[in-house]
């Protein structure tokens, strides 16, 4: 996902917001979609998953990448889509483990950093971390076979490439803080729901993965344009340690719902405190100050206050 950001950024002068949806949304998704084939492939040994996840990448991914993209529009002779005439390359970054500090530090100043680290520590627990991880065994609790449970997440993926793409969409065109208001507060009250879908087995389930599934990574484009706008010439690394937060707050969630499990036996005070989570990051996103508009209305964003 840091990646998308800065591709978005380097290539893009408009429509950065759609931009990291398409990329963000292709990026869960694939990962879901693909968890009903892996699922039945690791029935047999977990092992030729494994495999066939790593040929994929090797033998597909890898040359593609290699023949086909390039690091910046100026290698392939184009100024980033949207910029005018008087667009200038702007100058090398500095080598990475330096930007990496450079951006951390100017982050740590900056109350609005803090907020969005936050609650992206929250959105990685309530979905990389609580569901990726925990509702096939959940729903395995509740007497639905492996695969079954498995094509529940691939539908959550199908319906994250309309969310996300949607949320990109939204995000070139509104206040990217009441886009994660309303992201951030469904998907805390679709996790409170949860426990009641799965008493009533596969129809509200199906609600569930519809709802939630739109909502998947929907937080990220606006988080992203957040970052950008907050952050101008640092945005890449200061977003990498942002979404940093993101998979802290997944292995913490994953560890947690797996405790909560062995202690109580069941699921349903992780996907409660899950839900509480949420709500709490939709209510936290309205104390960021900065208002960010397009960057091709407002060229000078550093004029955004942190």
């Amino acid at each position: 996902m840091p990646l998308a950001a800065i591709i978005a950024n380097r290539w893009f002068v408009e429509r950065r917001g759609l931009v990291t949806g398409l990329l963000t949304a292709s990026n869960a998704s694939g990962q879901l979609v693909f968890l009903p084939l892996l699922a039945w492939v690791a029935g047999f040994d977990w092992r030729y998953a494994a495999l066939l996840v790593a040929l994929a990448a090797l033998g597909l991914v890898l040359p593609l990448v290699v023949a086909l993209m390039r690091d910046r529009p100026a290698e392939v002779g184009e100024r980033p889509y949207g910029a005018g005439e008087d667009w200038v390359e702007p100058p090398p970054a500095p080598a990475a483990f330096g930007a990496a500090l450079a951006g951390l530090r100017i982050g740590l100043r900056s109350r609005t950093f803090w907020l969005l680290a936050g609650t992206f520590f929250i959105c990685g627990a309530t979905t990389n971390g609580l569901v990726s991880t925990h509702l096939i065994p959940a729903a395995h609790d509740h007497g639905i076979a492996q695969v079954s449970a498995a094509s529940l997440l691939a539908l959550i993926g199908v319906f994250d490439i309309v969310g996300t793409v949607g949320s990109g969409w939204l995000t070139d065109r509104l206040d990217p803080r009441k886009l994660l208001l309303v992201y951030y507060g469904f998907r805390g009250l679709a996790l409170l729901a949860l426990p009641f879908a799965f008493d009533s087995r596969y129809a509200a389930l199906v609600g569930f993965a519809v709802v939630y599934g739109l909502d998947w990574v929907a937080t990220v484009p606006p988080t992203s344009a957040l970052a950008t706008a907050i952050f101008p010439g640092h945005a890449g690394v200061v977003f990498a340690w942002i979404f940093s937060a993101h998979q802290l707050g997944a292995a913490s969630a994953a560890w947690a719902a797996g405790l909560v499990r062995t202690a109580t036996g069941e699921y349903t005070a992780a996907w409660a405190a899950a839900g509480g989570l949420a709500l709490l990051a939709a209510v936290a996103v309205l104390l960021i100050r900065a208002s960010p508009r397009r960057p091709a209305e407002v060229p000078a964003v550093a004029t955004v206050s942190p």
